[in-house]
Formats: C-alpha cells, structure tokens, sequence
C-alpha cells in the first residue's frame, strides 16, 4: 500500500476512506458490487489517485479485492473464514485494560451514558443501521481504552473485517436480542469505567465478542443441519 499523504491530502483521504469504509459496513455497498475510481473521483471531486490509495487500504483490510480485467470489488463476508480472527479479537480484548489503560474523564463516560440512552431508544423500533451505527460508536469508545497505538490499529483492523457478517445475519440472529445483548455488555463497561477497574473492561469485553461469536456459529450449524437434511 502506498504511504499515507499529509496536511490537507491526509484529510481528503480520511474523509474518503472513512465514507467508503461504512458504506462497505453498513452494506450500502453490496457484497460483489464493484466499486468506480471515476465515479467515486468525481462525487468526492478529487482526482483518482486519493480514490486508489484509499481503495488500496480498504483492500488490505479486507474489505474490497482487485478483480484482474474487473476492478475494485467488494468483499463478500463469510463467518467461517473469519473463525481465526473472531479468536484472536477475544484474545486482544483482554489486553485493552492491561496495556498502556487510559483513565476515562466524566466526558468519557457521559458519551457511553448517551449511547446506553440511544440504544433504549432504538430498541423501540430497532433496525439494523442503527443497531451497526451504535455498535461503531462503541467500539470506538473500546478503542480509546488504551493507549497502545499497535493494539488500537489491529483491534479496529478485526473489528471491521467481521462486522458486516453480524448485520448480514442480524435477521437470522434476532435484532431484539442482539440489541439487548449489545445494552448489556455498554452498561458493564460503564460500571467498570465508573470504578476505575480498567481489567474488568478487558474481560467483559471478551466474553461479549465471544458469546456473539457462538450465536452467529450456532445458527451457522442450524442452517448447515436443514441443509444436510435437505439434501438427504
């Protein structure tokens, strides 16, 4: 991937790169849909090369893939190739309260009050935008936890690498549920954040990434099952 540009040309390319990266999250961009350097270069009224670089990134986390003779497509997740990574996010959530913990203010823990506040409103009339908008403002705050850069960068890497296969599933999985899972593991944070048990984030944060991961398996299995029965 080519070097990241700087001053004005770092800003154009985050504003670009962070637009087509929820795009691609919230799956307006659908999986297989070819993304245009023209088109994207004229809406952002740029040239191509910005557009190139933050499709370069984007292809280096995984989320679109060069198609020789094709272009620029985005990537269709599948949960059981993602196994390895929901493993190695369970194993890097603990390590958020352990290296280089960064002490929330009042500020801090008023934005995860607010996003609490957002999701009861929500669970109203749940939909999945918001459920997803909600879940990367969270994990946003997870981020911020620490202050170890290396640990920051891969932990937001995974993190968007598998977030599209919970939005994809959610029909399946139960909005309502996922909702009310999601609360859950919010209000624990706050709790723990309150006390200053930077640790306790570590775990309960892995045990939300990993319940969440045996939700999605276990329908996975369900549906593998119907199929098999199907076919016999």
């Amino acid at each position: 991937m080519e070097p990241l540009p700087s001053g004005s040309a770092r800003e154009r390319f985050d504003r670009i790169y962070y637009t087509l990266r929820d795009r691609i999250c919230l799956l307006e961009y659908a999986p297989s849909s070819r993304l245009s350097e023209e088109e994207l270069a004229k809406e952002f009224s740029t040239s191509r090369t910005p557009v190139r670089r933050v499709l370069a990134r984007l292809e280096s986390e995984g989320l679109v893939e060069s198609v020789h003779g094709v272009g620029t497509i985005v990537t269709d997740p599948d949960i059981n190739e993602l196994v390895q990574i929901y493993h190695l996010r369970m194993e890097l959530a603990l390590l958020i309260g352990k290296l280089s913990p960064v002490p929330r203010d009042a500020k801090d823990l008023e934005r995860i009050r607010s996003l609490i506040a957002r999701c009861d409103a929500a669970m109203q009339n749940p939909t999945q935008k918001a459920f997803l908008l909600l879940n990367m403002a969270f994990f946003a705050e997870i981020r911020a936890f620490t202050g170890n850069l290396p640990l920051r960068e891969i932990s937001e890497r995974l993190y968007y690498q598998v977030v599209r296969v919970v939005l994809k599933m959610m029909p399946k999985l139960g909005l309502a549920e996922e909702f009310a899972a999601f609360r859950s593991e919010m209000q624990a944070v706050l709790s723990a954040a309150e006390i200053g048990d930077w640790e306790a984030i570590g775990y309960i944060r892995r045990a939300h990434i990993s319940m969440s991961f045996h939700r999605i398996m276990n329908y996975a299995d369900k549906t593998e099952l119907s199929a098999d029965a199907v076919r016999t």
